[in-house]
């Protein structure tokens, strides 16, 4: 229970926090309004602090503080960027900033609506005005301030509107120029009916990163997410995701987070519609000061659909691996079905993993299970492979592979889910 000195504290910040923002720009009067309540949300809530009770296992002290923290910029020329040869329609950030020049034509793909996010809301009429902020401002059955805060302050991202089936990826890559650069990005996303749409992400953002996306994903839609963070080791993120899914609807996230000082991925979903799915899942590996936060709510408020949350972290060299996740069954949602497992998987005696897996469940006719277990490298496996001529570094990395094997799989196309598996080797070799 936080003291009254406390509250006052996170009060204070929080109004700190939205002085410091730079000023918004000629927004229309309705993302004015979402503004507004959004700077009303975090002023409710106050800045996070460590005695949060989702923050208890992440300090959040340089997430929600004023200037940015520093962090060298990382640079390998010799390595090629993620996901380039998917073939996406590639729109390019620099320290949160749009860079048209780096950037694809914005009407690229067919049946996708691309627009800049201050351009959308300039407008007096768009339809990001029913998204923009909204599915944020509904997720908060646990305070969510650096999501409210992202909605107040944000000025660079993109309203994106799918009316077919695309064909091919809309790529979001984001670079890190300055090392005290600050960058908050938000992105809506909207596929209308039976429409269809990939989206993916890579890249270490900026010294500091506040990133969020909001997606509604109407009935019979489908949404892929594939997302690779970047290597950087100072770097620091936090980053939210909101979902909204109607009647046969699907959402399928996967998140690779290898390195990086401290990391917060927040996940949300909320099933409006009968007979949707949605898929969340995620694979981190890290070594030295690595900080790795999963917080994860799912809510199942239809019936017949369908939720997994699968979370693999392989840690060493005092990193830090975190899974905060929830599955919310409400009254009437029947015939849901529910599933979660987070593991972690310790190389060394200093690394630690931290779980707190949670259901709350109203309805009588559920299949819902959660799963947590963290461990080392088996002995009597190294063991069975050693004995067959296999060298025990080699060993060792091939257990590794197959221990994050079942978070890749939740990637449906093979061929980005064989570029993540190429990615996490990469990292093992490094670091062998």
């Amino acid at each position: 229970m936080l003291t009254p000195a406390q509250r006052a504290a996170k009060a204070d910040l929080a109004e700190t926090l939205l002085a410091a923002a730079p000023a918004s720009g000629n927004d229309g009067a309705w993302a004015r309004e979402a503004r507004a309540l959004a700077a009303r949300r975090l002023r409710e809530m106050g800045a996070p602090v460590r005695r949060d009770e989702y923050w208890k296992w992440t300090d959040p002290a340089t997430l929600a503080q004023v200037e940015a923290p520093e962090a060298t910029v990382f640079s390998d020329p010799a390595e090629t960027p993620v996901f380039e040869a998917a073939g996406g329609l590639k729109l390019v950030f620099a320290d949160g900033v749009f860079r048209p020049d780096l950037s694809d034509p914005l009407d690229g793909i067919e049946g996708v609506e691309v627009a800049p996010l201050s351009e959308a809301m300039a407008a007096d009429i768009h339809w990001a005005k029913d998204l923009y902020g909204a599915l944020e401002g509904e997720g908060h059955y646990v305070p969510r301030p650096l999501a409210a805060l992202n909605t107040a302050t944000a000025t660079e991202g993109f309203a994106v509107r799918v009316t077919g089936r695309a064909d091919r990826p809309l790529h979001f890559r984001y670079l890190h120029e300055d090392p005290r650069s600050d960058a908050v990005v938000h992105h809506v996303v909207r596929l209308e009916p039976g429409a269809e749409l990939t989206v993916l992400e890579n890249g270490p953002a900026a010294a500091r990163l506040n990133g969020c996306m909001e997606v509604d994903v109407a009935d019979t839609a489908r949404f892929h997410h594939v997302r690779a963070q970047g290597r950087a080791h100072e770097r620091r993120a936090f980053t939210a995701m909101f979902a909204r899914l109607g009647r046969e609807s699907a959402y399928k996230s996967f998140t690779l987070t290898v390195n990086g000082a401290l990391t917060r991925n927040e996940q949300v979903v909320d099933f409006t519609g009968d007979d949707a799915v949605a898929h969340v899942a995620g694979a981190c590996v890290g070594d030295r000061d690595f900080h790795h936060d999963d917080t994860v709510f799912v809510t199942h408020g239809a019936e017949r659909c369908e939720s997994r949350q699968v979370f693999k972290k392989v840690l060493r060299g005092e990193a830090k691996g975190i899974f905060q996740g929830k599955i919310l069954v409400k009254a009437g949602a029947q015939k849901t079905d529910g599933y979660q497992i987070s593991q972690g998987l310790l190389l060394d005696d200093t690394a630690e993993f931290l779980a707190k897996p949670e259901l709350e469940i109203y309805a009588d006719d559920v299949a819902c299970s959660h799963g947590s277990t963290c461990g080392a490298v088996d002995e009597d496996m190294l063991f069975y492979m050693r004995a067959r001529g296999v060298p025990r570094a080699e060993a060792q990395n091939l257990l590794v592979l197959a221990f994050l094997a079942e978070a890749v799989q939740e990637i449906e196309e093979e061929a980005l889910a064989e570029e993540v598996r190429e990615r996490i080797a990469g990292w093992i070799d490094r670091r062998r």
